[in-house]
């Protein structure tokens, strides 16, 4: 390097460190945190930066020293002033806002929140936020695959806040099947007060609609839950979405992304590199393909897996988290909070004398006992079978579909026969109607023992496989149980794929309301992932039984989970023959009813019998064994045996996995987060907030507080409404938030609210939110606070201290503008303490204090503040190496593996430089930011 290029470099140098990384900047009026700095030929320096002030928190956003006023703040210039609130009532609300709107760091692994929402306080659903943030993963990334029922949405709920908490989650998307979109929106913001926009099919075209043209409609709400099957049209939203980084993306039901090349797969993998923290969540969340599973992992981290054909259990076991309801730690915590399982009951139903018909038809042309078939398609008869044990019309709807299908063949000699066989399975079934039904009949009479009609609120689930059987049911059932009039079209509703997203939302809404009319839930298996139906049925009536040990497990899981008041019982309907040959209800669909329900109780799952892990790969292979003329006992056998030969070591790994604690003691309740506090908790700090900001909060306001049952009413003034529209708008409109608000600090009222929300037969959302730390009337009281003192303002506090005490706050930040260590410190001269809140108790700061309204040398005071600086400064980097160490060697450890991960997979350079970027990007760089916070002043000094 030559003479001159030294010089120009350290000119360079000397000039980005005005704006050196954790600097604060004053740009357009609005307070911004420098994340990076670096020099243009033309425009200056271009300054990456995040927001810091109120209008502008947490948004990214690029500078040019050349374009724009930039102005360093400079802690020194802190101007120090009076307060003369009681109490110093003030001073202490600004210190308490501050250190709630200061984000965790992120050596910080404890859980800051887990235990103020509302739900029941269980370790096991806190355990995948403590392992997202545990540090052994570069970034909060995790795949929550307890089975059905365990509240894998509670779980996701708890993380998500622990990262709001720490600054993380201010963009957040979630993806889900179209039909779980509200129930997800609903549970986030009624346990966590975690508001998500609802973008269906119609909120897209309604944001669309409103924003300018061009514009990007995930820029115009910062938290938003979309369908996944609304997303997936990437040609649509690619170019938008590629616009986007997230904070957290969520996306449940993740086991429909595994299969590469398909929309929903491109959609992942569009979204994985563009969100800090990625959550997927699946019951059921490989198909048994080694490849397949780890292409899922690899969206969490692609550097976790050497070899995707053979890896085991401590390559992942940060980031997957597996537990079934026999898992000790879910066993133990759930005793009295979810009712035992009930039986699964056959209900065996004679064929009537039309059935037996079609059952000798298909046994002697279609299905013989010598393997021939009049269909040249192997597995169609087992179609036609499944059709008629499914209903009468679901047959004649199939064989329709066939004829059409042989039509369109150039060749009607070739297909005579089966043509002629399939006009006569029509003409058998054509007269027949629900009084030839044996299932029906045998439905109508369950219906009836359970107590379902018009005088009883009893509620049951009907699942069927078949569309056009679910909609004769609806047709038929309610008139056979009694119901007339208005009752009589309103007493079921049928669920299925073929409905729209808001069709599909409202038919689970309906059902889970104790005030609607709805007594029967007619649903396909579109409801056996995800849904909850068990809020007001605790009995289901399997209809048809679908050949899949996963499908049945996902079935009962509807009614079967967290939160089951009642134990949960189970019927199938099983058609039975006295044709000789006649492959009955009794030929399989019993038989695996009995093996799910052995393998839930021994196994907690269903899942691994088989060797097996999709519903659509049992179901294929169990048919292709009955064609081989094996039972369906040998056909499990014969799975299992052909999994052990190919070594499946997924089934071991999955079983070594659910006993796997991402803590030493996984039944311990999860570690706490060092938070400091002034105040004892969040009532005290609103009741004094509301005192401070609306002295007549009764007028101001029109609130009014029920001591007796903790109940807050006020009327939202106009810039607490406006940051409302972040709620659900369902929401908001059904409760009437703009004209009055409900809300408490009482969780036994907020719960007993929620519940009366599903009593209601007009809306699911509850009257009275619970105040949490993230509620947006908490935020809105606390940033009220923090505006009441001028920019670059502190106060001075007459406290009990010899000497004059600055509060300062210091800052380490990585390359991404994120806190890795935050320190509250006291300077006393050359002291240094970073006990700031001890220093305050100590010296008497606290509600009962007195405001003498004394004078202080504020003169005096500012000239002790460079000093006051220094020595902090001086203090942080005395020990910056010590608290580096939690940060840096697990980073470490990462770049390590990604090495050995290299040199096994030959990777290319790309990936391994982007992530050797970004661990070196979560490292502490740059100078610490300092902010003076207030100054304690003696009595007798003053």
């Amino acid at each position: 390097m030559t003479v001159e290029q030294d010089s120009a470099t350290q000119r360079i140098g000397a000039e980005t460190a005005q704006y050196p990384p954790g600097a604060q900047i004053v740009v357009r009026d609005e307070e911004w945190l420098v994340r990076n700095v670096s020099r243009t030929p033309h425009d200056g320096f271009k300054i990456d930066a995040v927001g810091v002030s109120e209008f502008v928190r947490d948004r990214a956003a690029v500078f040019f020293t050349a374009l724009d006023d930039v102005e360093l703040m400079d802690p020194r210039r802190t101007n120090l002033i009076g307060d003369d609130s009681p109490n110093f009532r003030r001073s202490r609300l600004f210190l308490e806002a501050v250190l709630r709107k200061t984000p965790l760091p992120q050596s910080e692994r404890g859980l800051a929140l887990a235990d103020s929402f509302l739900l029941d306080s269980l370790p096991y659903q806190h355990r995948p936020a403590q392992l997202a943030l545990s540090g052994r993963n570069l970034r909060p990334r995790l795949l929550i695959a307890d089975v059905v029922g365990l509240g894998k949405t509670l779980e996701i709920g708890i993380t998500l806040a622990e990262l709001i908490r720490r600054g993380r989650g201010e963009r957040i998307l979630v993806v889900t099947p179209q039909h779980v979109l509200e129930q997800f929106q609903h549970e986030l913001w009624t346990r966590f007060a975690i508001p998500l926009i609802r973008l269906d099919s119609a909120g897209i075209e309604k944001v669309q609609r409103e924003i300018p043209a061009g514009r990007n409609p995930f820029t115009y709400f910062k938290r938003v839950i979309v369908s996944i099957d609304t997303l997936k049209n990437t040609d649509q939203y690619k170019h938008h979405l590629e616009q986007i980084q997230w904070d957290a993306v969520v996306i449940d039901e993740s086991h429909n992304l595994i299969n590469r090349g398909s929309l929903r797969n491109q959609l992942a993998r569009l979204l994985a590199p563009r969100t800090d923290a990625l959550i997927l969540a699946s019951a059921t969340p490989h198909n048994g393909n080694a490849r397949s599973f780890a292409e899922l992992i690899a969206l969490l981290d692609p550097a976790a897996i050497r070899d995707p054909e053979r890896y085991e259990a401590a390559d992942i076991d940060h980031l997957f988290i597996r537990r079934t309801k026999v898992s000790p730690e879910v066993r133990d915590q759930m005793k009295g909070q979810w009712a035992d399982r009930g039986p699964s009951a056959s209900v065996h139903c004679a064929a009537g004398s039309a059935e037996e018909k079609i059952f000798e038809e298909l046994a002697q042309v279609w299905l013989p006992a010598d393997g021939t078939s009049v269909s040249d398609v192997p597995l169609f008869p087992y179609t036609l079978l499944k059709s008629f044990l499914s209903s009468h019309v679901a047959l004649r709807s199939t064989v329709d579909t066939r004829l059409k299908t042989l039509e369109k063949k150039d060749d009607p000699q070739s297909t005579r026969s089966e043509v002629s066989a399939l006009h006569r399975l029509k003409e058998l079934s054509a007269g027949m109607t629900e009084a030839d039904s044996a299932k029906f009949a045998a439905l109508v009479e369950q219906l009836k023992a359970i107590g379902v009609g018009p005088k009883s609120d009893a509620r049951v689930v009907v699942f069927s496989e078949r569309v056009q059987t679910l909609e004769w049911l609806r047709d038929t059932v309610p008139a056979a149980l009694g119901f007339k009039g208005k009752a009589l079209d309103q007493a079921a509703r049928v669920m299925h794929g073929g409905l729209s997203d808001e069709q599909q939302m409202q038919c689970v809404e309906d059902f889970g309301l104790a005030d609607t009319p709805v007594r029967i839930l007619f649903t396909g298996d579109v409801a056996s992932e995800g849904v909850n139906l068990h809020r007001q049925c605790h009995q289901l009536i399997h209809y048809d039984v679908p050949w899949s040990l996963i499908r049945i497990e996902q079935r009962n899981g509807r009614i079967d989970r967290y939160g089951q008041a009642h134990q949960p019982q189970f019927r199938a309907l099983i058609l039975t023959s006295e044709v000789e040959g006649a492959k009955d209800d009794r030929t399989v669909a019993e038989r695996l009813l009995e093996r799910e329900d052995e393998a839930h109780r021994s196994l907690g799952t269903a899942e691994a019998v088989s060797g097996l892990y999709r519903a659509e790969a049992e179901e294929k292979s169990l048919i292709q064994d009955l064609l081989k003329g094996r039972t369906v006992d040998e056909s499990l056998r014969h799975t299992a045996a052909e999994a052990a030969e190919t070594d499946d070591f997924l089934a071991d790994f999955f079983g070594s996995v659910s006993e796997d604690a991402a803590v030493a003691d996984p039944s311990a309740p999860p570690a706490p987060a060092d938070v400091p506090r002034l105040f004892t908790g969040t009532r005290e700090f609103i009741d004094e907030a509301v005192r401070e900001v609306f002295p007549d909060a009764q007028r101001q306001l029109e609130m009014d507080r029920d001591t007796e049952t903790g109940l807050i009413s006020f009327r939202p003034p106009s810039d607490l409404i406006h940051r409302m529209k972040t709620l659900p708008p369902d929401y908001r409109r059904e409760q009437r938030l703009h004209e009055r608000l409900l809300v408490t600090l009482n969780r036994k009222l907020a719960d007993l609210s929620l519940a009366r929300a599903r009593e209601s037969a007009t809306s699911s959302w509850p009257e009275i939110s619970l105040l949490t730390d993230l509620h947006p009337v908490v935020e809105w009281l606390t940033d009220k606070v923090l505006v009441s003192l001028g920019r670059q303002e502190a106060p001075v506090i007459t406290a009990d201290v010899t000497a004059p005490t600055y509060l300062i706050q210091g800052i380490y930040s990585n390359a991404k503008g994120r806190p890795t260590v935050v320190k509250w410190m006291a300077v006393t001269g050359d002291e240094v303490t970073d006990d700031m809140v001890g220093i305050l108790r100590r010296s008497g700061v606290g509600p009962t204090m007195a405001n003498p309204l004394r004078s202080h040398d504020l003169d005096g005071l500012q000239a002790g503040i460079p000093a006051a600086l220094a020595a902090a400064e001086t203090f942080l980097d005395r020990h910056s190496t010590e608290w580096d160490r939690t940060l840096i060697e697990p980073i470490e450890r990462y770049k390590l593996r990604l090495g050995d991960w290299e040199q096994q997979t030959f990777a290319d350079d790309t990936t391994k430089r982007d992530l050797t970027d970004l661990a070196d990007s979560l490292l502490t760089t740059g100078r610490p930011m300092l902010r003076v916070l207030a100054v304690l002043d003696s009595a007798a000094r003053a």
